[in-house]
């Protein structure tokens, strides 16, 4: 997959202004229903093919899927295909609501990018060392990071072999490079912070690499799982990009706030000594005296809340969470952008609340 970096995201002032003057409110119950249908027979389908033998291994299996938060993946690619494959006529949300519109095989490429994601994450909270995930212990902490490994292993091992004994070997394919995608942004991003040398086109690469990427991913294979053509599914994967990027952005803007209910502590970045985009933005304005002293306080954020505190209030007194929503939204300007060449469909239009509902979220 090629990954184009920008210095700073291009957009339109009519896409930007139409995505930051978005005041209704979205959530993801509401994105989810043109594909309700298509959501609960999803959900059956993974717990139909995702199983395992063995009381401890079904019983780790089960916490995991049960701990996959908003299924926002999934979603994307059932959404892009329904878009894709929809007919001329127009459609209501309660007509689309109450039908189903995805075949197995939308079904299986679903589950291929929601299972490298619920693999990620157990491997991310070992890399970690956290001890939580949604509010719940996470997999290491409940049965030890060695467990959580093989947890996380046997959960792609097990995908990858449905597709393949499926014979869907384009899906399999395409979300292959995606893992390796994900585990080189991973270690480019501890490389970074052990550093602490991360620039802001480090941070757009790292990210893409470690977020966006997958979600470029889950909206391709939507497209490509209803036979749309190779223009559409290369669009799609630039829109699940562009998403990916916002998304991960107000992660990192949401990791300042104070009162965040994200489920985790507030500054957990700075503690990990990661430098995101709130950071880089304060950083850039800046001296180069002023940047090695916020250099050292990053330094000793592990162990010094007061460090800590002081970099908070850095970015707070600077901006730097402001500046980087700028980012966010043109990137978020981007996605409806690629979106303006469809239809009009409920599809196409919970696509865009999606765009709305990740400016907006706060968790």
């Amino acid at each position: 997959m090629q990954i184009v970096v920008h210095s700073r995201p291009i957009f339109t002032k009519n896409l930007y202004l139409c995505v930051i003057n978005m005041h209704i409110m979205v959530t993801i119950d509401s994105i989810r229903k043109p594909i309700s249908q298509d959501m609960e027979c999803f959900d059956t389908f993974v717990g139909e093919n995702i199983s395992a033998e063995g009381d401890l291994m079904h019983e780790m299996l089960t916490y995991a899927l049960t701990s996959r938060g908003k299924g926002v993946r999934p979603m994307l690619t059932l959404l892009v295909a329904s878009m894709m494959s929809g007919g001329e006529e127009p459609i209501s949300v309660e007509k689309a609501a109450a039908e189903r519109h995805c075949s197995k095989r939308t079904y299986l490429a679903a589950m291929l990018v929601e299972m490298i994601h619920t693999a990620s994450l157990i491997h991310d909270d070992v890399l970690d060392s956290a001890d939580e995930r949604r509010g719940r212990p996470s997999v290491n902490a409940k049965w030890q990071s060695d467990m959580a490994i093989i947890l996380g292993d046997y959960i792609l091992a097990r995908t990858m072999s449905i597709g393949m004994a499926s014979a869907q070997y384009d899906l399999v394919s395409y979300v292959g490079l995606a893992m390796a995608t994900l585990c080189e942004g991973e270690v480019l991003q501890s490389q970074h912070a052990r550093n602490f040398d991360t620039t802001r086109e480090d941070y757009y690469h790292i990210i893409n690499q470690k977020t966006a990427s997958l979600l470029g991913v889950s909206a391709a294979i939507g497209a490509l799982s209803v036979g749309a053509s190779r223009e559409d599914v290369d669009r799609m994967r630039k829109f699940g990009e562009a998403i990916g990027m916002a998304f991960q952005i107000q992660d990192d803007i949401l990791d300042y706030n104070r009162q965040n209910n994200t489920g985790k502590p507030a500054n957990n970045d700075l503690r990990e000594h990661k430098i995101t985009l709130p950071l880089i933005e304060v950083m850039e304005r800046k001296s180069e005296e002023e940047r090695a002293e916020i250099i050292e306080l990053l330094k000793v954020c592990d162990k010094d809340e007061a460090a800590v505190d002081k970099l908070q209030s850095i970015v707070d007194e600077n901006g730097g969470r402001e500046l980087a929503a700028q980012t966010m939204q043109a990137y978020l300007a981007r996605a409806m952008h690629l979106l303006a060449k469809y239809p009009d469909s409920p599809y196409r239009m919970s696509l865009m609340n999606l765009c709305t509902y990740i400016a907006e979220r706060d968790k």
